[in-house]
Order: structure tokens, then sequence, then C-alpha cells
């Protein structure tokens, strides 16, 4: 892959990854992709069409001609799904639910992973592209890598207000049971890639956060 500049940011469910990479995206005037809403609107077709999520080989199946396609401005990112936006349904309580057992199939991940890598080799200009193994499968030569992480309270506080003021307590038990599933899956789990930075969001603010991985970027740039 030969484009200018990938940025690579990681990390578990709540830790500001979205916030971060648009922010960053717009303050360097890159493109932005979202690779787990390309997730969450896989699962949402999957849950249209009826398929049973507990049925690797019909997620397989059901999934291969799903049309999918992310828009990469930072500013007012989109998800298509079969040429519908589907960007608020995607952030459904349902799909949140469902959406690491079908990022969990081989087949899905590999077909996704693949059309990311074409989203990102599209992006002459260069492009911040958050997700969960985008530094260690997706980019693994991205020449800035980075893995936010906070306190599992916080990122609790954050995704409950993010979700409307939901309970923080059943909201910090989903976080852990989804960081225990995509940590431990066979496919591309969660990992800190080999050469990222970790920056650590508790106590920082959204703009200081996102200043220090434009930091980095110029950094990396000089």
């Amino acid at each position: 892959m030969s484009i200018p500049l990938v940025v690579a940011v990681d990390g578990p469910s709540g830790s500001g990854k979205s916030s971060t990479a648009r922010g960053v995206a717009r303050a360097l005037g890159l493109a932005y992709l979202d690779t787990g809403a390309m997730y969450r609107a896989m699962t949402w077709a999957l849950l249209q069409r009826g398929t049973d999520l507990a049925d690797v080989e019909a997620i397989a199946r059901d999934a291969a001609d799903v049309v999918l396609a992310s828009g990469t401005d930072p500013v007012a990112p989109t998800i298509f799904v079969d040429g519908v936006d589907v960007s608020g349904p995607v952030r459904s309580p349902e799909v949140t639910a469902n959406v690491s057992v079908v990022s969990a199939v081989p087949a899905v991940r590999s077909r996704l992973v693949a059309e990311q890598r074409n989203a990102i080799a599209a992006a002459g200009q260069g492009i911040v592209v958050e997700g969960r193994d985008i530094g260690s499968t997706v980019v693994p030569q991205a020449p800035v890598k980075v893995f936010l992480v906070a306190d599992p309270a916080a990122r609790a506080a954050r995704r409950a207000a993010e979700e409307g003021g939901s309970d923080a307590e059943a909201t910090l038990a989903s976080l852990a049971r989804r960081d225990a599933f995509d940590s431990t899956r066979v496919a591309s789990p969660l990992t800190k890639a080999e050469g990222a930075v970790q920056i650590d969001g508790t106590h920082r603010t959204l703009d200081e956060v996102i200043d220090a991985v434009v930091t980095l970027v110029r950094e990396a740039r000089a």
C-alpha cells in the first residue's frame, strides 16, 4: 500500500477513538475511516435479514452480498448498507449487543479488512483510521500508530452519556464483556500493535488527546 500517511487509532470501546480520530483528521486535513461502523453496519444488515447469529456459517453466507459504503469526511462520516444511510441505526443497543459476535467471524473480518485497505489506498491525501486491529492487522506499516486507553469507569461513563444517560454500571459490565470477547477472538484480536504509542485519556480532555496525536503525526512527518 503506497499512500502518504496513515494514522492508526486503536483501542477498546469507550476509549475515545472516534472523537479523537475525527478531531485529528479535521486538524490535519485528512480523510477519516471508522472501521467499527463497518462491522456495525454488517451486523445491522444481518439482523434485518433475520440471520441466525449463533450460526457462523449463516453469518458468513448472508454477509457475502451485503454492500457497504463508508464516507470518509471527518465532519460528517456516513455508512451505507445496500444504498441506505444507516449511520443512526447502527448505534442501536441491538447492534451493540451483537457486533462482537459478527466481527469475530473470520469471513467477515477478511472481507472488511480488504475493503478497509481499499479505502485507505484511495485516500491519497492521507487518512486517520480507527478500530481495534488497524495497527496490528489492517495497516501494520502505518507510520503513526496509537493505542488509546482509559480507566474502565471513565469509559463506561462516556459510553453511557453517548447512549443518552443509560445505566453506568450496566454499561461498565457490557464493556468488560466486550473487552474480553474482542481481546480473545481468533481473528484479529484487540491488542496494542507493535510500535504503537499508548495514550491514556482518563485524566485528559479530548483536546489534549487530539493534540498529543497531532504532535506524533507532525513528528513522523518531520
